[in-house]
């Protein structure tokens, strides 16, 4: 404003001058993009402002007003390297420069090296007392490094839901600090893993890697957390993105168990089928086999309509089917790994279930299916 009323002047004197009323234009231009600037920074629409910022260095190169605020808007994009080096360099020519030792603050601060940006805003705010966005800058991450620090101590003592509330109040401390957000948003989900809330841990690893698509931690997390859902295919795909980053021996066998676990997962569940655990003994597979085989016997469906005699015949020889994998510790063994079967030469079509149900229930007298009337049955045993 000084330098348009200067040459304001000088064309009051010499109304020909040329380059005084070239100047006067490129200083209202600078006074327009530092309007404009200040209209969108309140908008918070950071890039624009960056821009208008770059146009008015071109004229006024050396004004650090405008530095300081391209460095600021460039932290608020994430953009921390370009920050920083703009703010290093005002402060290797003015090191007392209170804007800069904020802007200087506020990477570290989002970068989460909280520690080093509180000293950072404590010198500002020595330089100037008054400064309003350093003094709420140094607040919040004292507030986020107390509550954080809190939720960390509760959870190793075990106190969950104590860890959880603390989390939570941390993420509503500062919700432009995205990689600090990330990290409590990954912590709380692990909190919420441990009280078995699976959905909603999986939310919040999601909302961890939406803050930061490079937080392998959080893809660790949200994988395990698909396994224990039996969710296979998303666990493989974050299995495969951590494998891709950080090519490690024990990332590669975390996605070897889930492929094999997927693949398993597109077979017949024998376990399910028989309705036992997949640590279940040889006596509770018997158990289960001599169930789950005489509630759906041919015989016992005989008066029963068309459709559910065959929907009984496939269950009776889907648990025949079980039993023969399940009993025999070899053929339970492949299936257990993963194997395929078929492929290892096992044709589950070549069996016969009324043999394996006779071989089970075989012995002097046998065993039998008596009519009491119609439609109804006893079992005999011999």
């Amino acid at each position: 404003m000084a330098a348009s009323r200067c040459f304001q002047r000088v064309l009051e004197l010499d109304h020909k001058n040329a380059q005084a009323q070239q100047e006067l234009n490129n200083a209202r231009t600078v006074l327009e993009y530092e309007k404009i600037a200040e209209i969108d920074f309140e908008k918070r629409d950071f890039r624009k402002v960056v821009f208008c910022m770059d146009r008015a260095l071109e004229f006024a190169p050396a004004c650090h007003r405008f530095k300081i605020l391209k460095a600021e808007c460039l932290a608020l994009l994430g953009r921390y390297p370009e920050a920083q080096s703009v703010a290093s360099d005002i402060l290797r020519i003015d090191s007392t420069n209170a804007d800069a030792l904020y802007v200087r603050g506020l990477c570290l601060y989002y970068e989460d090296c909280i520690e080093k940006a509180v000293q950072f805003f404590i010198q500002a705010l020595k330089m100037a007392p008054d400064h309003d966005k350093a003094c709420l800058a140094c607040r919040n991450a004292k507030a986020l490094k107390a509550k954080k620090d809190d939720g960390n101590k509760a959870f190793k003592e075990g106190n969950y839901k104590l860890a959880f509330d603390l989390y939570t109040e941390a993420l509503a401390i500062d919700p432009n600090n995205r990689k600090t957000n990330a990290k409590l948003f990954c912590n709380r989900g692990t909190v919420n893993a441990k009280l078995r809330k699976l959905d909603e841990a999986i939310e919040d690893c999601t909302s961890a890697i939406k803050l930061d698509d490079t937080y392998i931690k959080a893809y660790l997390r949200r994988a395990q957390c698909y396994m224990d859902t039996e969710q296979y295919e998303d666990a493989v795909r974050d299995y495969e993105k951590v494998y891709q980053t950080e090519k490690t021996k024990e990332h590669k066998q975390l996605l070897k168990n889930a492929q094999v676990e997927l693949k398993k997962s597109k077979r017949k569940d024998y376990y399910k089928i028989l309705g036992v655990d997949k640590n279940a003994s040889e006596d509770e597979i018997k158990k289960a086999y001599r169930k789950r085989a005489l509630m759906h016997h041919p015989d016992r469906h005989s008066g029963a309509s068309a459709e559910i005699q065959k929907e009984e015949e496939k269950k009776f020889k889907e648990v025949g089917e079980a039993f023969t994998i399940l009993s025999d510790p070899k053929k339970k063994a492949r299936y257990d790994s993963g194997q395929d079967l078929e492929e290892d030469g096992m044709n589950m079509g070549d069996f016969d279930a009324n043999n394996i149900f006779k071989a089970f229930f075989g012995g002097p007298g046998g065993f039998s299916f008596e009519a009491s009337g119609p439609g109804n049955f006893f079992f005999q045993f011999g």
